[in-house]
C-alpha cells in the first residue's frame, strides 16, 4: 500500500487553485500511454468513454467488475496516479468500491449523485455526503488517502430553478467537503461568473470540464479552477479525426 499511498499523496498535491492540473480522460491502456507519452503526470478514467469502448452505455451500462478489468490494464501500462469515475457506485457498498479500486491500482475516484441503479434519482444532499464519508472511512482504514472527487449533477440535470442552482450546488458540495471529499466537481458548462462563484465559495479544489482543441487552461486558472478533465470529449475529438482520415479512403 506504500506505493499507492505515495501516488495518492502526489495526486492530491497536483490540485492547485489557479494552477490547475490537467487530467486527460482515458479509457484503455492505449489512450493512457498516449497521454503519458504526451507528458501528463496523472490521468482519470471516464465512465462514458470507458463504456463506449466496449459497446455499452454510460450511466452504469457496464458493471464495476468490468470497469476494473480496464483499470488493471491501464495501471499495468502506465506508472502514474490514476483516478476512476465510479459513477454513483453501481449499487455497491462503499467498502466494495474502495477495495476494488485499490486492488486494481487506482488511487482516486469520482462519485456522482445521480443514482442510475434506482431510476436516475438524485441523492439527497446529506445522503450524498454520507456516501462520501463512507468512502473516506473505508479508504482511510485501508491505509490509502484515496482522492475523492465529489460530483454533483445539478447543472447537467438542470435540476430545479436556475436562479438558485449555484446556491444549491454550493450547499450540497460543502456537505461533501465536510464529509471527507478532497475535490469538488459541479459538472457542466458554466458561465465565467458562475464558475468564479463556485471556486470562490467552495472550500476545496474545484474540477472543471475542458474541451480538447480549445486551449483555455490559462482562462480556467484565472477563474480559480484546480483540476481540468475532459469527460467523453477527448474520445469524441479523436473519433472525429479518425472519421476524417478514414473518409479519404472511401
Amino acid at each position: 500500500m506504500t506505493t499507492l499511498e505515495s501516488k495518492a499523496k502526489a495526486f492530491l498535491e497536483l490540485h492547485t487553485p489557479g494552477d490547475p492540473v490537467v487530467l486527460p480522460t482515458v479509457w484503455d491502456a492505449w489512450s493512457a500511454a498516449l497521454a503519458v507519452e504526451a507528458g501528463f503526470a496523472a490521468l482519470t478514467i471516464g465512465s462514458h468513454p470507458l463504456a463506449e469502448s466496449i459497446g455499452r452505455q454510460d450511466a452504469e451500462g457496464m458493471t464495476f467488475a468490468e470497469s476494473l478489468i480496464r483499470v488493471r490494464q491501464i495501471t499495468a501500462a502506465v506508472d502514474v496516479p490514476i483516478s476512476l469515475d465510479i459513477e454513483a457506485g453501481y449499487g455497491l457498498e462503499p467498502a466494495q468500491l474502495v477495495e476494488g479500486l485499490l486492488e486494481a491500482g487506482a488511487i482516486g475516484l469520482n462519485i456522482e449523485d445521480t443514482v442510475h441503479s434506482e431510476g436516475g434519482r438524485l441523492r439527497g444532499a446529506q445522503e450524498h455526503a454520507s456516501f462520501v464519508n463512507e468512502l473516506r472511512r473505508y479508504a482511510d482504514a485501508a491505509g490509502v488517502h484515496v482522492v475523492v472527487n465529489a460530483r454533483t449533477d445539478l447543472f447537467l440535470r438542470q435540476d430545479g430553478d436556475e436562479a438558485d442552482r449555484v446556491d444549491r450546488a454550493v450547499a450540497r458540495l460543502k456537505l461533501a467537503a465536510e464529509a471527507g471529499a478532497d475535490v469538488l466537481y459541479p459538472v457542466g458548462r458554466h458561465s465565467d461568473a458562475d464558475l468564479r462563484r463556485l471556486t470562490t465559495e467552495l472550500p476545496l479544489p474545484v474540477n472543471a470540464i475542458g474541451l480538447p482543441g480549445t486551449p483555455v487552461k490559462a482562462h480556467y486558472a484565472d477563474l480559480g479552477v484546480a483540476r481540468i478533465s475532459f469527460g467523453p470529449f477527448l474520445q469524441s475529438a479523436l473519433a472525429d479525426e479518425a472519421k476524417r482520415l478514414l473518409a479519404q479512403w472511401k
